[in-house]
């Protein structure tokens, strides 16, 4: 049986001030209908109904997950009482399903991601389920570049060996490779060997508990010894423990750059990670400006390509502005270049550091 993990516990600094400590942006609608966890359930579901989902999310969200994902069962969803990055998180959930199918398939997805085309998406994600339920394998999902992006991790993929699955196309996977400088992204994308980093998993539990067992060993017997209190009355208190007794890695850095049995699934479905603000920018429907408005009363006046966001009755009214990020909340305004967007991270810094300030988080 396939089943999904959708990693939910990020607190999406970059989209302050909407998203907060309260409501971070993966319980947000910033795009149309329905939220980004949503939206990430529902895309899914001709392949894997809702029963089927675990969500890892902060504990302090576990009811935010109940309310927007009724038909997840209350058990399926996991709180996470300290932030220890995505290993520790692929390893409960994995353990979690192993106890309730030893053969499960396992997709693990962010909650926060953005994709056009969920349809092509579905297509390319059954090669990879087809692929991981054939041997011993762990596959990801690649983004086929279409710029020289500085903001990615990429997959360096090995071309010249084939497999087709569900009429895609599966590479074997030579290297991990950090965010790179520019030259190098050029020439990543001049190559046609790379793809952008998805953060999407897929493959057996049986394979990655291994994969824990060779590379993440001290995680691996932390978890097993879990195991047994899973679906218990001490199911919480034991994944509580985990927590705070495993380290801090991610599932990149501890298992995918070291193992040998990785393939790639390059796929082209119009995905976005949704970083920052910018993102909601290019894909907002922009006006004869390229304004992105959301928000009720809006003027503008020798202004062009920028996103007004507000959920307030105020009047909002643009002079001879460009490519700007203007965001209000009940509580706080933002006004940023759109090119600079990824520096909200450090406005939250600030508020974190200020003892007056840190109610706006």
């Amino acid at each position: 049986m396939v089943y999904a993990v959708i990693m939910a516990g990020g607190s999406g600094t970059r989209f302050w001030p909407s998203s907060t400590k309260k409501l971070p942006k993966q319980f947000l609608s910033l795009f149309g209908e329905g939220t980004m966890i949503q939206n990430t359930a529902k895309r899914i579901e001709p392949i894997i109904p809702q029963e089927r989902i675990l969500v890892v999310t902060n504990d302090r969200y576990v009811d935010l997950v109940k309310e927007q994902l009724p038909k997840v069962p209350d058990e399926n969803i996991v709180g996470e009482p300290v932030a220890k990055n995505t290993a520790p998180c692929v390893a409960i959930a994995a353990e979690m399903l192993f106890r309730k199918d030893p053969d499960a398939t396992m997709v693990v997805l962010p909650a926060d991601h953005h994709i056009t085309d969920p349809n092509a998406f579905n297509e390319y994600l059954k090669a990879a389920i087809d692929k991981a339920e054939s041997g011993n394998y762990l596959v990801t999902m690649g983004i086929k570049p279409n710029r020289p992006e500085t903001g990615y991790g990429y997959i360096h993929g090995n071309r010249d060996v084939s497999e087709t699955f569900n009429k895609m196309s599966v590479h074997p996977v030579h290297a991990f490779k950090e965010k790179p400088d520019l030259n190098t992204a050029k020439s990543f994308l001049e190559s046609g060997d790379y793809y952008w980093n998805s953060g999407m998993f897929i493959w057996s539990v049986k394979s990655v508990l291994q994969a824990f067992k060779s590379f993440l060993p001290e995680m691996y017997e932390l978890v097993k010894k879990t195991g047994p209190a899973l679906y218990t009355s001490d199911h919480t208190n034991a994944i509580d423990q985990f927590y705070h007794s495993c380290e801090s890695v991610s599932i990149d850095y501890g298992i995918m750059e070291d193992a040998e049995n990785v393939f790639v699934v390059p796929g082209e479905f119009g995905w976005n990670d949704v970083g920052s603000w910018t993102a909601a920018y290019d894909l907002g429907e922009k006006d004869n400006a390229g304004n992105v408005k959301r928000a009720k009363y809006i003027t503008a006046a020798d202004s062009r390509y920028n996103l007004i966001s507000s959920s307030s009755k105020k009047m909002i009214s643009l002079v001879g502005v460009e490519g700007l990020a203007i965001v209000e909340t009940d509580d706080a305004i933002l006004v940023c270049k759109l090119d600079d967007a990824q520096k909200v991270k450090d406005i939250v810094e600030q508020l974190k550091s200020d003892e007056e300030l840190h109610k706006f988080l």
